[in-house]
């Protein structure tokens, strides 16, 4: 019996003999409440105490009718306890600090050993000799989870607990409390005897770096639902929640830090181990941050940690910790060695290893022993921001305001250090044009906001000026520098921080509306319009950026807003926040539009139903960049809004179609077939033509595949979709006096333009949906009088076969969009051998023979896993085989066209014949005799070589022939297992030559 199952069993056996006392409504009654629970749109997560009363319910021992005590049963109501208390601890995404500070070691030995079970981990089978590589991705976590825990369980237990002060005596209570101390310290020797598997467990799992995952609600509902999908989704390497490699090489190499240093106190060399691990966790929580994680390290015991190895370990080795950049600053912070951490950072400019977040964690703890007394370090932390403002600059980023706020006294010693970081952080012969552009700019501006003359000439007259800026910028900067009014200089008056200029000082406004650009803080994109609007009342500050872009809708309500410094607000915050959700920095975008938000909702009902729907597309763009990118459904309270909005039918709020467009493309790509063909109110699928749109897509895939009825709901798309190819004929009587007919391919008489319906499939991911669409347009393609090779595609027979006026359809349009469809279709999913086949029909009814064989050889290849299996009868059909074999011939690959004559149902001699009189022939020729199944193509490649005189080649024909597995005296199976076998080699061949 191995260790975990030891544990299971003293978990079990060691339970008080007490008689049920739940009975099975209550049970069902709480296994509803916590599904409810679980559901509703809650920040607080169930109670971790739901595990402890599952778990006992589910392991209190029966009783027989002799009285004599059983083990639990292994019944329905204690397997569905058993996955409750899992799915309670999957909702805390099993969280160890969470369920050790609230469960006891036995429950929580229960808890992890059903995880184990759950998991499929082989029972009887020591976790240290499986190998993890192996294993699936939620199986391998739930070994790493045990194994972290009863390391951590060890850890725990060796530090001191401060006793509770006991209550009145009861002898019960005693019993009990007696029974569960009993009961963990069995549990602890356990640990204890296999701490020494648990560190090689977790050892082995550092190797590993490849991501996990750990079962979720919906992972564990599968599980129990239905067995046979365990191998199918469960198992795969996406299901479930999503831990990274580096996520559980920082969790692993804490664990192992804190048992190696615990370990130490009898073995001091074991610090070492410790030092190694505590510090390859600092430097993957200040790369990657604590907040990316799936779990929190105290980071005051981690640094605890690492000061306690750092002095019990010593110095002789630090020669080891310089490998890595981090190591070498955390030695030079430790030892005050600032000259050389200047260096690193001023070296790291040009290769920009470091992290932007491990860079201004540096300067921020310089900073902090600065503000605490030690004046040397003001110059070091001018040097360290200048570094990381260089480096921001030639990244692209933003100037941070540490730098403005030291710089507000430049000296000549300030500029010389500036440059030479400059000069040392880009190499001009190897630079791109855009870091040069960068460069030169940020010199520029520092030019125009330097007061003092001497310095700008410094600047100017540099080397690096002088390359990045061409003479005539260089001459005209210098002018305007000479010539320009002169200003206060706010150097004069202290400025103990940037935030408390008042609103009466002098400042230039032109650098005041440079921060309003630059800044994404709601607060300080406030404070900086206050100054403003305290400075003058003449401007209108929302049109100081070309940049800032609102729409139309939108713009004639908040321009109508009396205020002017309110209006200055919401209309920057709003153009901010659109700004942000454009380049998918949807962070920054959420805290703009809250804020604006906030704002309106305080005089303007109709802006706050605006922001409120921004606000709702902003939530839409976040999941299916996040969660929804791999495949996590979205909540239920964001569908609900999405039908909400549909719904809404409050006068007078001006509405962006961009957001019903995204909210109809929302829904059909989650599924919601039912709500958008049934409870879609009327008006609006009259009104909204991209709910009109939706309301048919998901009407017709909802009765796919499915009798002649749903060709009903086909038709009613296929109009739809026929009226926006159409295009609209006008007469024109020329100069000569004759009528020429003009098409206006945009003006259409459809519900939209053709060139918005491809921008609204293009955000449908759903293969249903998309396959339907793409079907239509096939079909609608192969409708024309004048086709010469009709193009194939999935339930193509349930859209009609004719057009009543084929003159007023723009065929082109159609067959260029027909191309982007597919392009985009593959994009989603370039494994859909239906896909595939579209594509090559597209390249085979435009002449690129090779390019339609790579696609059909991919199709096969996707659906038969690179041909070791048959490929399916509907994906090779006659007619696709038949149009192989003409690419094949048009590309003088006449034995091919032989070989695959033999696919078709009814073998193709004549055509086979024919290929093989040909002698100029661009493939291997008789070296693909071997895949010749045929005897009576061999036989005619045996006379045909015999009466050209080619000894060699009949010789190979005669081999070839000769296979007793071609006998036709053999039973029909062995003939049918010798053709499979030469279908999947010649299949194979032809991908490698053609992929």
């Amino acid at each position: 019996m191995s260790a975990e199952a030891a544990d299971r069993e003293a978990a079990t056996s060691s339970r008080p003999c007490t008689p049920p006392q739940t009975s099975w409504f209550e049970f069902l009654l709480e296994e509803a409440l916590l599904e409810q629970h679980l559901q509703k749109p809650s920040p607080d997560p169930p109670p971790v105490q739901l595990i402890v009363q599952f778990l006992e319910q589910a392991s209190k021992p029966s009783v027989n009718e002799q009285n004599q005590v059983q083990p639990p049963p292994d019944n329905k109501r204690n397997r569905i306890l058993k996955l409750l208390a899992l799915k309670v601890a999957a909702h805390l995404k099993w969280d160890l600090d969470v369920l050790e500070k609230s469960l006891s070691v036995p429950v929580l030995n229960m808890l992890l050993n059903e995880l184990l079970c759950i998991s499929k981990v082989p029972p009887g089978t020591k976790h240290v000799d499986v190998d993890l590589s192996s294993l699936p991705p939620t199986t391998a976590m739930a070994i790493l989870l045990y194994n972290r825990w009863a390391i951590r369980t060890i850890v725990q237990s060796s530090f001191p607990v401060k006793q509770v002060k006991p209550g009145p005596p009861q002898l019960n209570v005693m019993n009990q409390m007696q029974q569960e101390k009993e009961l963990t310290e069995n549990i602890l020797k356990v640990l204890k005897e296999q701490a020494a598997d648990s560190i090689l467990v977790l050892e082995g799992a550092l190797k590993l770096n490849k991501d996990l995952y750990v079962h979720t609600i919906r992972t564990l509902d599968l599980l129990a639902m239905e067995p046979g999908m365990v191998n199918g989704e469960t198992e795969s390497s996406t299901a479930g929640l999503k831990i990274t490699a580096e996520e559980i090489e920082c969790q692993v190499c804490y664990d192992l830090g804190a048992i190696y240093f615990q370990q130490g106190s009898t073995n001091a060399a074991v610090h070492e181990n410790a030092k190694e691990k505590f510090f390859r966790t600092k430097e993957l929580i200040a790369k990657n941050g604590s907040s990316s994680l799936h779990f929190t390290i105290d980071e005051e015991r981690l640094a605890g940690y690492c000061q306690a190895c750092g002095v019990l370990t010593s110095s002789s080795d630090d020669s080891s910790q310089q490998a890595t950049p981090y190591s070498q600053i955390h030695s030079c912070m430790k030892s005050g060695n600032y000259q050389d951490l200047v260096k690193i950072f001023l070296e790291d400019n040009l290769t920009l290893s470091l992290p932007v977040q491990f860079r201004q964690s540096v300067l921020r703890e310089l900073f902090q022993k600065a503000q605490q007394g030690n004046d040397a370090l003001d110059e070091v932390c001018f040097k360290v921001c200048v570094c990381n403002t260089v480096c921001d600059v030639l990244q692209g980023e933003i100037i941070d305001i540490q730098f403005c706020l030291l710089f507000l006294k430049p000296s000549k010693e300030k500029i010389d250090f500036l440059l030479e970081v400059c000069s040392r952080s880009i190499n001009l012969e190897n630079a791109s044009e855009a870091l040069k552009r960068r460069m030169a700019a940020f010199l520029k501006n520092l030019c125009l906001g330097l007061e003092d003359l001497q310095l700008v000439f410094m600047i100017s007259s540099h080397e690096l000026f002088i390359k990045l800026l061409k003479d005539d910028e260089r001459k005209l900067l210098i002018d305007q520098m000479r010539k320009r009014s002169p200003r206060i200089n706010l150097c004069t008056k202290p400025v103990t921080s940037f935030y408390d200029i008042p609103a009466s000082a002098s400042v230039n406004i032109g650098q005041l509306e440079h921060q309003l650009i630059l800044s994404v803080d709601p607060w300080r994109i406030r404070q900086i319009l206050i100054e403003l609007h305290g400075m003058t009342s003449e401007r209108q500050f929302w049109t100081v950026s070309n940049k800032w872009e609102v729409p139309n809708v939108y713009g004639n309500v908040i321009l109508g807003i009396k205020d002017n410094l309110t209006r200055d607000l919401v209309y920057i915050l709003m153009a901010k926040g659109l700004h942000c959700c454009a380049i998918k920095d949807f962070v920054h975008a959420k805290q703009l539009f809250a804020a604006c938000l906030e704002l309106v909702t305080e005089f303007s009902p109709k802006l706050r139903q605006v922001m409120l729907n921004e606000m709702l597309l902003l939530d839409i763009y976040t999941h299916e960049a996040g969660a929804g990118a791999s495949g996590e459904r979205p909540p239920s309270d964001l569908i609900s809004r999405v039908r909400g909005y549909l719904e809404m039918r409050v006068p007078d709020i001006p509405l962006r179609q961009v957001i019903a467009e995204e909210c109809v493309a929302f829904l059909l790509n989650w599924r919601e077939n039912e709500y958008l063909t049934m409870q879609v109110p009327l008006p609006l699928v009259q009104t909204n033509p991209y709910v009109k749109l939706g309301q048919l897509l998901a009407a017709t895939c909802k009765e796919l595949p499915g009798p002649k009825e749903s060709r009903r709901t086909a038709k009613d798309l296929w109009e739809v979709v026929v009226q926006i190819c159409s295009v609209s004929n006008q007469h024109k009587r020329g100069n000569d006096g004759r009528v020429s007919l003009i098409k206006h391919r945009e003006s259409t008489l459809g519900i939209m333009y053709r060139s918005e319906l491809l921008s609204f499939i293009k955000k449908l991911r759903e293969p249903l949906v998309l396959t339907t669409i793409l079907s239509l347009f096939v079909k609608l393609h192969n409708v024309r009088e004048d086709i010469v090779n009709d193009i194939a595609a999935e339930h193509i027979s349930i859209w009609p076969s004719s057009i009543p006026n084929l003159q007023s359809v723009d065929f082109e349009a159609v067959a260029v969009t027909v191309k982007e469809l597919v392009s985009y279709a593959l994009t989603i999913n370039p494994n859909n051998h239906f896909w595939l086949i579209i594509q090559a029909d597209i390249y085979f009814a435009t002449n690129q023979y090779s390019a339609a064989l790579h696609y059909y050889l991919q199709a096969g290849a996707v659906c038969s896993d690179f041909f070791i299996k048959m490929v399916p009868p509907d994906v090779y059909t006659d007619q696709v085989i038949k149009r192989m074999i003409k690419c094949c011939s048009l590309l003088n690959c006449h034995t091919q066209v032989a070989i695959l004559c033999q696919f078709l149902r009814e073998v193709d001699y004549k055509t086979a014949f024919k290929a093989l009189q040909e002698q100029n022939s661009h493939d291997a020729m008789d070296s693909y005799y071997e895949y010749i199944w045929d005897v009576t193509i061999l036989e005619y490649l045996t006379y045909l070589h015999h009466k050209r005189g080619e000894t060699d080649k009949r010789q190979i024909a005669i081999k070839a022939i000769g296979q007793t597995e071609l006998n036709a005296s053999n039973p029909e199976e062995v003939l049918q297992l010798a053709a499979q076998r030469r279908k999947k080699k010649f299949l194979q061949a032809m991908a490698k030559l053609y992929f």
